[in-house]
């Protein structure tokens, strides 16, 4: 079977269909997450990894925020195609004839959870509704790597910007893991800052992190451990409002290389 085939295989075939469940074993108390301004890239997947320790990590997709699309799927696949990963995707619109593992045992068996782009506002909806947003926290607090980009850096903040809703950018909440507020796309999307900045000024939103499409942030027990960029010309911020101001500070970075 050439690299193609086995591709859009791995794709066309349900999350149980693609995964014997290990024994869950006991995990360490460092909570890890990994967030990106943009849409997921073969560096940010490799540096994830690297912050399991592992060889070869189990690395699950979610593309809930894309209503699970195929050629978003397939994206996936592809990309992790010549990387030392397991690559997995979970899918939320699933049915209980073709999955009978629990969202929470899929999580648990995972080294590396990251969460793609799209409709952020839905993708909290759903994940409340399936009870995803719970295992995903018990899975964080265990040990398992989260992340991703776009709705899959937003999620994870208490409330930031959203291209959710019809109109113009608004507000959405997310789970909290992170303390603050978050804008992703910070300088790729023109509207992105001036929203930021007025709501944190108002007091709406609490201080907090922006990122470049090509720049993320890892947090390491809720604190700031590193920041890496795909480029030197892109960064992450910490925002925040002081006597009357809000302040922007780029944040010290390395530069992925490969």
């Amino acid at each position: 079977m050439n690299r193609r085939t086995f591709v859009r295989a791995a794709a066309a075939i349900s999350f149980a269909e693609q995964i014997a469940f290990p024994p869950v074993e006991p995990k360490v108390s460092l909570r890890k997450l990994f967030v990106y301004g943009g849409e997921f890239d073969r560096a940010f997947i490799k540096y994830a990894s690297s912050l399991t320790g592992k060889q070869n990590p189990r690395v699950c997709f979610l593309p809930t925020a894309a209503g699970d699309a195929p050629g978003y799927v397939m994206r996936w696949f592809e990309t992790c195609g010549d990387l030392a990963v397991q690559p997995f995707v979970q899918r939320s619109f699933i049915s209980s004839y073709n999955q009978k593992a629990s969202f929470e045992t899929i999580f648990m068996s995972m080294d590396v959870i990251l969460v793609g782009g799209g409709n952020t506002l839905n993708m909290m909806a759903i994940w409340k509704a399936q009870g995803m947003d719970v295992a995903l926290r018990k899975a964080y607090e265990s040990g398992v790597v989260l992340g991703g980009g776009s709705a899959g850096s937003l999620c994870w903040f208490e409330h930031g910007t959203t291209d959710s809703r019809p109109g113009q950018l608004s507000t959405v909440e997310g789970l909290g893991l992170i303390s603050g507020s978050h804008c992703p796309h910070y300088h790729a999307e023109v509207q992105r800052k001036p929203l930021y900045w007025s709501k944190i000024k108002s007091g709406e939103y609490k201080p907090g992190y922006a990122c470049d499409d090509r720049a993320g942030i890892y947090f390491e027990n809720e604190q700031v451990k590193q920041v890496v960029a795909l480029d030197e010309g892109s960064n992450a911020y910490h925002v925040s409002f002081a006597a009357g101001e809000v302040t922007e500070r780029a944040l010290s970075k390395q530069v992925l290389r490969g």
